[in-house]
């Protein structure tokens, strides 16, 4: 690979970063917001980069060729040849990389034309859940119908207060659609911590209403499904539905975060 072709390959994974975090929210496919001032930095870094070293190379090239233009005058008067005596001997091109190099092609169109979808079902189908950290103590519950809680507030009501305050109560949750069969689904948000290779999902089986496709976003609301006892670790994660809603995917979608004002059902 040229230095030109290295400077060009520079700049295609420059403007393929910069067209994910700065002109579209494709990186939040990937990473956290907080992320996302990085990734366009780190764009801007490579596209200068790029035109940098192609700058350069340009000035090396003229340099050379004129170089060459000497020694072939000088070698017609004093009959001394052009060829490079450096010790390395003819034949090695130090301008050019491994064919591998040629692999770094690939994200790069990838980003400037096809960014992979966002991680869903498919990746929550096959992990298990979150462990959902340890509380002695829980706050009352707000008194309002249906109750906004996220998918671990729920999971920590059910299986770890004593005071089983969740009993009976009518709960809203949001969560992507990850099927399991037997007529139950999984409402699932999956968590990142830095991007998607860290990726957790926390879970909640969901049983009646509508079987959705895969990875739809949905808002449920429902009471908490009788299984073991509630208030222990043997208590059932899970809801009998009431309503399913297909919602827009929201801005915080990877957080297991309290459904957003927009996407709640009336």
């Amino acid at each position: 690979m040229k230095r030109t072709l290295q400077s060009g390959l520079l700049v295609l994974c420059g403007l393929g970063l910069l067209r994910i975090s700065l002109v579209t929210d494709l990186c939040l496919r990937y990473v956290k917001e907080s992320m996302r001032p990085l990734l366009i930095a780190s764009g801007c870094v490579l596209v200068l980069l790029g035109v940098v070293s192609a700058v350069l190379d340009r000035r090396r090239r003229k340099r050379e060729y004129g170089g060459h233009r000497h020694d072939r005058a000088d070698s017609h008067g004093h009959g001394h040849g052009h060829g490079h005596s450096d010790g390395h001997g003819q034949g090695h091109d130090h301008s050019r990389l491994p064919r591998v190099a040629w692999l770094l092609l690939l994200p790069a169109l990838s980003l400037l034309f096809y960014a992979p979808p966002a991680l869903g079902a498919y990746t929550a189908s096959r992990q298990p859940p979150k462990p959902v950290a340890r509380q002695s103590e829980f706050a009352p519950l707000a008194a309002v119908s249906p109750l906004p809680m996220t998918l671990s507030d729920f999971t920590s009501r059910v299986q770890q207060d004593r005071s089983r305050a969740i009993k009976g109560r009518t709960v809203l949750m949001t969560g992507i659609v990850t099927p399991h069969g037997n007529g139950s689904w999984d409402l699932t948000r999956i968590i990142i911590n830095c991007c998607a290779a860290d990726a957790q999902s926390v879970k909640v089986r969901v049983y009646g209403g509508p079987v959705l496709p895969a990875n739809t976003w949905v808002t449920v609301t429902g009471a908490w499904h009788p299984g073991g006892t509630l208030g222990t670790a043997s208590a059932a994660v899970a809801l009998d539905a009431r309503t399913v809603e297909k919602v827009p995917r929201p801005i915080n979608g990877y957080q297991d975060a309290l459904p957003l004002p927009t996407t709640r059902t009336s």
